[in-house]
């Protein structure tokens, strides 16, 4: 069985920001189960009422509340209302610590840190990429494969696998080095180039089912930064394509 295809809602933070609820229940008449909120935080009761009203889950959360508050056990507290306990910081740590060791173990130990609150209540630490943590290559070697190597093993990673290929990954081959750590991915598509906009998921220049077969069970998320077009018609028209592939009931 597929992993319940979701969407992260960034994707319509604008739509979001004008009519949450309404907005939710666009994402799931559109076919979408799952979804993956950026702001835990928010009126995570309400979210979580609205969200199983419409039979959505929440498999994991953004929250880089985590690593910008001074409060990390508020945070993991709505994490846990919204139904989860897959917590995901998705930026927060200085690029420049990408592109050296010691930077590199700066960042694990503070995610290890983080990892040990969150065990405490009962939910996994994730993180995810940008470009930054695959553009520095030490003996070899993505810095974020040598970041894998200093985690906690409880540490998950959610990989963003556009990202990946801007920064200059294999993306596949990337997927298989990390092997079982990876838990969760997002899946977009575009000319592969940073600073256009993304398109619907199967009419760019990602290789989608070869970089989906490199991590079969992890969880799938559909995310458009930016977009030409109507959001919701791209979202519409990805979870087509993935649904051709095998990906969505």
């Amino acid at each position: 069985m597929a992993p319940p295809l979701g969407v992260q809602l960034y994707t319509v933070r604008e739509a979001i920001a004008a009519d949450r609820d309404g907005t939710l229940a666009r994402v799931a008449a559109l076919g979408y189960t799952a979804v993956e909120p950026y702001a835990p935080t928010d009126d995570p009761e309400g979210f979580r009422r609205v969200a199983d009203d419409l039979g959505l889950t929440v498999p994991g959360t953004h929250a880089v509340q985590l690593v910008r508050e001074d409060d990390p056990a508020r945070v993991l507290d709505a994490v846990a209302t919204l139904g989860t306990t897959l917590a995901i910081v998705p930026a927060g740590i200085p690029a420049e610590d990408f592109t050296h060791l010691d930077g590199i173990r700066r960042a694990a130990d503070l995610l290890n840190g983080l990892a040990e609150l969150a065990a405490a209540q009962g939910i996994t630490l994730g993180y995810h990429n940008h470009w930054w943590e695959l553009e520095p290559v030490i003996d070899g070697r993505h810095a974020l494969e040598l970041l894998a190597d200093h985690l906690d093993p409880r540490v998950v990673l959610e990989v963003d696998t556009y990202w990946a290929a801007v920064g200059g990954a294999n993306v596949p081959r990337l997927l298989r080095s990390l092997g079982d750590r990876v838990q969760a991915l997002h899946v977009k598509d575009g000319p592969g180039v940073r600073d256009e906009p993304h398109v619907a998921v199967g009419s760019g220049a990602m290789p989608v089912p070869d970089i989906l077969a490199a991590a079969p069970t992890a969880w799938r998320v559909v995310e458009l930064d930016a977009c030409d077009g109507d959001l919701f018609d791209a979202l519409g028209n990805s979870r087509t394509y993935l649904a051709g592939i095998g990906e969505a009931a």
